[in-house]
């Protein structure tokens, strides 16, 4: 029981690993056509889909779980070219990423730390 649920940890943070390395290229993405004319800013939405799953107590919700890419048409009239991305907004929201995945990183590292000291006290 107790291993099921340190596996099922490492599996909800390697999703939310995933989305923030995809979260990442998104970001880089939207900094490297922020000239592009009509180019429309890219989303990664997962941490909401994921905090549903986990409150309906459904592991095959949870597991069904996956960062989506959204297209954001807000802010078009601030910008005569119909592009919508802010740089600025854009290197705050990968510094706010980095230190998501590596507080991840971290989680990661312990929860490995845990299943050692299960696996230690077994033998």
């Amino acid at each position: 029981m107790l291993f099921s649920r340190l596996n099922s940890n490492v599996d909800i943070l390697e999703k939310a690993l995933d989305a923030s390395w995809l979260r990442n290229e998104i970001i880089a993405g939207n900094i490297a056509n922020a000239d592009t004319p009509n180019y429309k800013k890219k989303e990664v939405k997962f941490e909401q889909y994921l905090a549903d799953a986990l409150k309906s107590n459904n592991k095959k919700n949870v597991e069904k779980v996956q960062p989506r890419i959204v297209v954001n048409y807000d802010n078009l009239e601030t910008r005569m070219d119909g592009n919508n991305v802010d740089v600025d907004v854009e290197m705050v929201e990968m510094a706010k990423n980095s230190i998501r995945y590596n507080t991840l990183i971290s989680q990661v590292s312990h929860e490995f730390k845990r299943i050692n000291i299960v696996l230690n006290n077994i033998r």
